[in-house]
């Protein structure tokens, strides 16, 4: 009886922490859109939401520890807890990330725009947003190679972080106009590249879910997170 209270607690577990997924991947879009878009309603609606995923956040972590102190896990059963504590905790700071994105949105005040550059931070988004939803799938299915597969291509996203962040500059410094305008493209670059960075602790987390093994999927050391 208490084996199936138990499981069906974990599951539960897994569900919100996928719904809580989702809707961090539903604000980081609609962020990068309202920044691209110019939307200042938008940003603002992802700003407001966003204490939906930090309630999400803290209700895991409760039942996470609750099941701890009542169940005492071991193994398999204590890692897929831990597993959930600690994704939960990368989800909220993608989140957070999405936030930043939409208060840079806000601030922008016609100033002179970079269409270039903008086509290329919503390229930029769209992977980083797949990267997102295909890390909870791999979540859902514990799919240990899927998650090594999604850390590889956090590489795509550090490249267009120096390609932005290099073309961003050097029009800043041919048409000072741009320059208000090219700081806020520089924040947000580097925000999506945060990003990839939680995505790929996420993926660490799930190989240590199948195997027991904390791994280093890529090397984060050049990054200022």
């Amino acid at each position: 009886m208490l084996r199936t209270q138990f499981e069906q607690d974990l599951q539960k577990l897994h569900s919100q922490f996928y719904e809580m997924g989702t809707m961090v991947s539903d604000a980081i879009y609609k962020s990068v859109q309202a920044f691209v878009n110019h939307d200042k309603v938008l940003a603002k609606e992802v700003i407001e939401n966003d204490h939906n995923i930090n309630e999400m956040e803290i209700k895991l972590e409760k039942k996470s520890f609750e099941m701890i102190a009542l169940q005492q896990p071991v193994t398999t059963d204590l890692r897929m807890i831990v597993t959930v504590l600690k994704a939960s905790s990368d989800l909220e700071r993608l989140g957070d990330q999405a936030v930043a994105i939409a208060k840079a949105t806000i601030r922008v005040k016609g100033n002179k725009r970079i269409p270039e550059i903008e086509a290329r931070l919503s390229e930029m988004s769209k992977e980083v947003i797949g990267m997102v939803n295909e890390v909870l799938t791999a979540y859902v299915k514990n799919n240990e190679e899927k998650a090594e597969e999604i850390a590889k291509r956090d590489e795509i996203i550090n490249q267009y972080y120096d390609t932005i962040t290099h073309d961003t500059i050097a029009e800043m410094k041919k048409n000072p106009e741009t320059i208000v305008g090219g700081t806020d493209y520089l924040q947000v670059v580097g925000f999506l590249e945060r990003i990839g960075d939680y995505v790929t602790n996420i993926c660490e987390w799930i190989v240590y879910l199948k195997t027991g093994r904390i791994a280093e999927l890529t090397d984060n050391t050049d990054n200022n997170n």
